[in-house]
């Protein structure tokens, strides 16, 4: 398990449109998960433990965002040929387990995570109301443990500021979990 670093937000980077098959059934697009106040593009996937670890406190994270008027996503880009849990219905499974308060996408050409230049899951992309990229930080200071103080807390503030002020904090943390399985 190699553990990868986001690199720092990039202001100002347009977020990519996308058509993806969700865990639901339809296919979405950015226009379809975005929120009135902003948007949360969170690369993920099914066997990564940093995911596994941090799924409860995101989930609570994510419905608190989404009163904000902020539309949240889940995209899994990973590799399903070579880590098979990460399949479709793997997907599918994991949302139902866990009851994902948001829609969960596939993209198994992996050209929408290559876009907006994801590297591990999980990694946060929060987008204000124009679609300018304005926050890529982490949820929170635990990563296979819950911090002591405000689980999720890092993400709700920067969403919150986004919701509010269209722009993301100045200090961002850079989340860290499992690269990536990019196709060969």
């Amino acid at each position: 398990m190699a553990l990868t670093e986001t690199p720092a937000c990039d202001p100002g980077m347009q977020a990519p449109d996308f058509a993806l098959r969700a865990t639901d059934g339809r296919t979405l697009t950015y226009a379809d998960v975005a929120g009135s106040r902003g948007t949360l593009i969170l690369f993920m996937c099914n066997h990564c433990p940093y995911v596994k670890a941090i799924v409860p406190r995101l989930n609570t994270a994510c419905e608190a965002i989404q009163t904000l008027g902020i539309g949240v996503t889940a995209i899994n880009p990973n590799d399903a040929t070579r880590y098979p849990e990460d399949s479709f219905e793997g997907m599918l499974e994991m949302a139902a387990r866990w009851a994902l308060p948001f829609p969960y996408l596939c993209d198994p050409s992996q050209d929408v995570a290559r876009a907006y230049g994801a590297v591990c899951t999980p990694d946060f992309f929060g987008f204000n109301a124009e679609r300018m990229l304005v926050f890529r930080g982490r949820l929170d200071d635990g990563r296979l443990d819950p911090p002591e103080n405000a689980p999720g807390g890092e993400l709700i503030a920067a969403m919150q500021m986004v919701a509010e002020e269209g722009r993301g904090p100045a200090i961002q943390h850079p989340s860290m979990g499992c690269s990536i399985k990019w196709r060969s």
